[in-house]
């Protein structure tokens, strides 16, 4: 069973999320700010995070950080009523994994947590299997039954995050952002140049294909 630590100072919602989450079959640990969530972290292991930002003693920003520098990569669900474009940038450069803003739709909050937690698995295993085509983090290897191909690093992670989440569509931004990082002055069309070499490397391959959607950007569907 999956635990999750929910950080929010108000009571009634703590106890909603932690009653949603229970509901769905996890075991959830509730912390009033980002002081109590760290004592906690350091007597319990887990899964997930799921935070507020504006809190009393620790906000939720001072958390992030203070659990990235210490080297706690647990996947983080930020969920508050800062809403602004740069209160969010400001969450996921201090280390969160995904951004809601209040008032949320819990089932879309049980999506969301379902989805890092699925993430922060294949992270933790460094492997990733799509048919019988095997994607080897460490090694930036890609193995089918016909060959095993060593790709640049960035071609690689480009190509394991299309296929974590097959049917999802990336923006070439997107790509941008989690790929070369959000400081990287690299043109986004660089991400075009990187889908045609993939395509060419895996034009026979059996189990996936590397589709644009006009006018948004690009997803990887498996092949049935």
């Amino acid at each position: 069973m999956f635990k999750i630590l929910i950080v929010e100072d108000d009571a009634e919602l703590s106890h909603l999320f932690s009653h949603v989450l229970e509901n769905e079959g996890y075991e959830s640990v509730c912390a009033s700010n980002g002081a109590e969530a760290l004592e906690i972290l350091d007597h319990q292991y887990i899964d997930l995070i799921v935070s507020d930002i504006m809190m009393p003693i620790m906000d939720g920003i001072a958390f992030l950080r203070e659990i990235r520098e210490a080297g706690i990569e647990t996947p983080v669900l930020i969920i508050t009523a800062k809403d602004s474009f740069q209160d969010m940038q400001t969450g996921f450069l201090s280390g969160g994994d995904d951004y809601m803003v209040k008032p949320i739709n819990v089932n879309e909050m049980l999506l969301r947590v379902s989805a890092l937690l699925r993430r922060s698995r294949m992270i933790s295993e460094r492997k990733l299997t799509v048919g019988k085509t095997v994607l080897e983090y460490d090694s930036l290897t890609v193995t089918s039954p016909e060959e095993t191909m060593l790709l640049p690093q960035k071609e690689f992670q480009l190509l394991y995050k299309l296929l974590s989440y097959p049917n999802h569509i990336y923006t070439r931004q997107q790509l941008m952002d989690d790929i070369w990082g959000l400081d990287s002055e690299t043109e986004a069309r660089t991400v075009d140049v990187h889908i045609n070499r993939l395509r060419d490397r895996f034009r026979n391959n059996e189990d996936f294909s590397i589709i644009t959607v006009r006018g948004l950007g690009y997803k990887a569907v498996k092949n049935q």
